[in-house]
């Protein structure tokens, strides 16, 4: 069975936009616990937080265009690093000040 044109680029857009999502509303309860906690050194993650879910919009964006051209080339080595780079500091950052 075959798929139509375009829905892997779709699906891949879409798996992209929830997780950018859910780094959103993960930025969100930061901000939460950081007004809570007056602001302070609180705030570092919830900036890499909010730091990490532009770069995963991005980046997701930036897939989903390369899938829908007419060749399509192999995904990129350099941005997923990147990601993973980004999600380990906020990670961090969230023990180190929380």
């Amino acid at each position: 069975m075959t798929t139509p044109d375009g829905a892997q680029a779709e699906r891949t857009g879409l798996a992209w936009r929830r997780t950018a999502l859910a780094s959103a509303a993960c930025t969100v309860l930061l901000l939460h616990a950081a007004a809570q906690r007056h602001w302070g050194g609180t705030v570092v993650p919830a900036l890499l937080a909010a730091g990490t879910s532009a770069l995963l919009a991005g980046i997701g964006m930036h897939r989903e265009r390369a899938l829908r051209a007419a060749e399509p080339g192999p995904p990129s080595r350099v941005l997923p690093a990147i990601v993973s780079l980004a999600v380990t500091a906020t990670a961090a950052s969230v023990l180190i000040f929380h």
